[in-house]
């Protein structure tokens, strides 16, 4: 027999602070939203502009650029689509099965976070340079790393492949394995079982990291300065095109190039937030339905009423 609710009691309690301490920390925090973000991208922009339209759009058809713009799209398109299979079967393996060394593996996974991205140029400067274990062998096989496209994409998988794995780990764990199960017994294997079960339940949070893993991979400086060698027009990203022309004192020129990074970064941001805002609503659909599906097995006969 189920109790009455208590006349005047909700089921949950809100905690409001004074509308004058919520009006200070809104206000502290949109002041310092605008200080660090809102102003130096007005900046940028102000300056790309300075100049007149001509001088920004010519800044794009300058071959350096053009070529390093489409460094940085074949980069992009190499990178995320190996970090995307490393992810799902990463975020599988960790999520779905208990083995020995489970921790050391999800610790290398997060291992990019916590290494400074020159120190991982470093790294592969020390493992393809000339003089490195295996600089040899590549030289008498007349391969090239450093300071060409593959120590670019080495680069970039280091730094990026994370964000896939990560964000689809937690995802994994909180669905659960049940409806993979029951395809499982339906007689489903386990391509079918992927591509009908998993990877639907998975797909905007793979999307999500997707998103992640391209505006890094657009914007990473500092491993790929280390391995580039600065070739203008060859082995040059965005973010290093930018670098020379500030440092050449065209700075309307790097202010405009660097105005396409900052679009972006806010194409990012929008899609983020519209991916977020689909994964909470598929997780919200989901709860309702378990709930709805526990109401209709609490009302069968020999259930629970």
């Amino acid at each position: 027999m189920m109790a009455e609710p208590v006349a005047g009691v909700t089921s949950t309690r809100r905690y409001t602070e004074p509308p004058l301490v919520r009006a200070v920390l809104l206000t502290i925090a949109l002041g310092f939203l605008l200080l660090f973000l809102g102003l130096p991208l007005l900046a940028v922009f102000q300056e790309a502009f300075r100049q007149g339209w001509r001088v920004y759009t010519e800044s794009f058809l300058d071959p350096a650029a053009l070529a390093a713009i489409r460094l940085t799209l074949l980069v992009t398109a190499i990178a995320v689509p190996v970090n995307a299979l490393f992810g799902i079967g990463a975020a599988w393996l960790l999520a779905r099965f208990s083995f020995r060394g489970k921790s050391v593996l999800l610790t290398l996974v997060d291992l990019p976070f916590s290494i400074s991205p020159v120190v991982v140029g470093l790294m592969l400067v020390l493992l393809f340079g000339s003089q490195s274990l295996f600089g040899g062998w590549l030289r008498e096989s007349n391969i090239q790393v450093l300071f060409a496209v593959p120590g670019i994409v080495l680069a970039t998988l280091f730094v990026t492949f994370p964000f896939i794995a990560r964000e689809l780990i937690p995802l994994l764990q909180q669905q659960g394995s049940e409806e993979e199960e029951a395809a499982i017994l339906l007689g489903a294997n386990g391509w079918q079982m992927f591509w009908r079960v998993t990877l639907p339940n998975i797909r905007w949070g793979l999307l999500y990291g997707v998103v992640l893993s391209v505006a890094r991979a657009m914007g990473e400086f500092g491993a790929v300065s280390v391995v580039s060698g600065h070739i203008r027009g060859a082995t040059n990203t965005i973010p290093l095109h930018v670098e020379i022309l500030y440092n050449d004192y065209q700075f309307s020129s790097a202010f405009a190039v660097a105005s396409l990074l900052a679009l972006l970064a806010l194409l990012s941001l929008l899609l983020k937030a519209w991916l977020e805002w689909r994964i909470a609503r598929d997780q919200l659909a989901r709860a309702e339905a378990a709930g709805v599906a526990g109401s209709l097995r609490a009302t069968q006969p020999g259930g629970l009423s």
